[in-house]
């Protein structure tokens, strides 16, 4: 099967029960077919500035938005099903999502996902590089860094051009075995 939902969360501070926005994208074959973006309440409505600069978000943006518990629980839930999941930075966005879930006591899916940073350091180590905006710019993405979705179209993209060089349309668990990238579980 080669579809996959690629995930970036923004956050109004270090806290990672405090996501402000999420950016979902999904991919069947390779292809971009759908994509999800929210605005989020954080439980505590409170932005960070230096968080606000990164960004761009800011209380006045998410204080009328939903909180995730909605979100979660008539979105973002039935969007991803069972999909796997890639986020550049994986470990993040997965703490995100555990640490969300968490605070409101929703239960935790075992969701399969792998990580596009780790896939793009086996697929280009030559680069000097491999934050998101370094592989944007290098393969000339053009997109509003720090955006959840546009951050989530970004990471899918990395998956479609390692693909593309080195897989050539094949299943993405071979891809990833080929790159030596594992796929973990949300647990």
């Amino acid at each position: 099967m080669n579809d996959f939902i690629a995930i970036d969360f923004e956050t109004a501070t270090e806290s990672p029960e405090s996501a402000v926005s999420v950016g979902l994208v999904k991919y069947r074959n390779y292809q971009s077919i759908s994509a999800y973006y929210s605005l989020i309440r954080p439980p505590n409505l409170y932005i960070r500035s230096d968080f606000t600069e990164i960004h761009g978000l800011t209380v006045e943006d998410v204080k009328d938005a939903p909180d995730f518990n909605y979100i979660w629980k008539n979105e973002i839930k039935r969007f991803i099903g069972k999909t796997l999941l890639a986020a550049h930075n994986a470990s993040f966005d997965m703490k995100v999502l555990k640490a969300v879930l968490g605070y409101y006591e929703l239960p935790i899916p075992r969701l399969p996902y792998f990580c596009t940073l780790y896939l793009s350091r086996h697929a280009w180590p030559k680069l000097k590089s491999h934050a998101l905006t370094s592989l944007a710019k290098e393969f000339g993405i053009i997109y509003n860094a720090h955006n959840a979705l546009d951050d989530a179209y970004t990471c899918g993209k990395l998956v479609q051009l390692a693909v593309e060089e080195f897989n050539h349309g094949k299943e993405i668990e071979k891809l990833l075995e080929y790159m030596c990238v594992g796929i973990k579980c949300l647990r």
